[in-house]
Parts: C-alpha cells; structure tokens; sequence
C-alpha cells in the first residue's frame, strides 16, 4: 500500500477533529477575514465571545464600513493590540468604495488591504475562495519546522522562506482550505510549543 502523501493526512486528520467554531458555522469571506484578523496574536477562546458580540453588532462590511472608528474602538475594547480594529474599519471603508463591499478574489487584491499581510490573505484566499495557496502562522512554522526539520530558525528570513516553499509544495489540490486549516490546528492542539503530543500527531511516522 502505498504511502499516504503528507497534506492528504493533514486534511484526513482535520476532516475528523475539527473543533466547531463560530466563523467555521458561517464561512463567508466577511467572518473568516474578521476571525483571522482577530485571531492574531490572540488565543482562540478569548477570541470567541469578541466575536459573536463583533457580529451580531457588525454583521455585514457594509455595516463595519457605516460605523464610526469611536464605535468600532469600544467594540473592541479589552481585545488588544488595536491597530487591528482599525485596520479592519479602514479597509473596510475602502472595499466598500472601491470594490463594491465585496473582498477582492486574489491574493494581490486582498494585500492592498490595510492589516491584511500575507497570511491573512492566503487564510481569506483559501478558505472563502478555494485558491490553492498556503497560509503560514506561527502554528504552521512550528508544525513544518519540526516534521521536516527546518535547520533555519523560522523567524529569520531562509527560515521563513523554507516553510512557505514546504507548504506550498505539500498543498494536496482543491483542499486548501482543509489543509491550511488543519496544519493550524495542528498546531493549536497537538503540535504544541511546550509539551507537544506527539503520540497523537497524525503525521509522527
């Protein structure tokens, strides 16, 4: 029998432990880039509640676009590191006048936009449009690093390069969205910084 290929074991693995997420329910390009820009640099169930409190107050850009940045700072209040918060009203402000309230369907379109880097537009790419690109958190870096033994440090610059190509290259096709998401939760949950679970990891042989 032959082997099975590394990113189809990610997306078999994630296909049964996915964790039931609010953005994962909805999954239209408005939740995902809102999720993914409040993911950043914060845990996921600290995330949760800021939200589910974000949607139901903002639910569509056309709204977050309407709102003044005094609303959408107090929305946010006790999340953190806020030029996120007003990254995201400034963009969306822009693809509301620019594009017609709808996100841009590449990865050079989603860039343009304010607080949107290269992850955040692989995530967005991937999971709302089905692009076969990768996305590279810090979750990813950390997975790739250890399975294939990345002799650069992932925060230099050959480091970071490494991992991108290894991701890339190891994309089953059509599953992008599955197989960025599931080396994420990789990641978050068996792949840890301290302690990993090795046992449990799908891809430890």
């Amino acid at each position: 029998m032959a082997a099975i290929p590394f990113g189809r074991q990610i997306v078999n693995w994630y296909q049964l432990h996915r964790r039931a997420l609010p953005w994962r329910e909805r999954s239209d390009e408005y939740a995902v880039w809102v999720s993914e820009i409040m993911l950043q640099q914060t845990r996921v169930e600290a995330v949760i509640p800021y939200y589910e409190d974000w949607m139901a107050r903002f639910p569509t850009i056309k709204d977050l676009a309407a709102a003044s940045q005094q609303e959408v700072l107090a929305q946010w209040e006790g999340l953190g590191y806020y030029s996120r918060a007003r990254n995201l009203h400034r963009a969306a402000i822009i693809v509301m006048a620019r594009h017609g309230g709808v996100l841009p369907r590449d990865l050079d379109g989603l860039l343009t936009l304010p607080g949107i880097g290269n992850y955040t537009a692989g995530a967005i790419a991937s999971i709302v449009f089905g692009l076969d690109v990768p996305a590279v958190d810090g979750n990813v870096k950390r997975v790739l690093a250890r399975v294939f033994n990345v002799a650069d440090a992932v925060d230099t610059r050959a480091g970071e390069r490494r991992i991108w190509e290894l991701a890339g290259e190891r994309l089953p096709s059509g599953k992008a969205s599955e197989y960025n998401q599931g080396l994420m939760e990789l990641g978050a949950r068996i792949c840890k910084p301290r302690n990993p679970l090795c046992d449990e990891c799908p891809v430890n042989k």
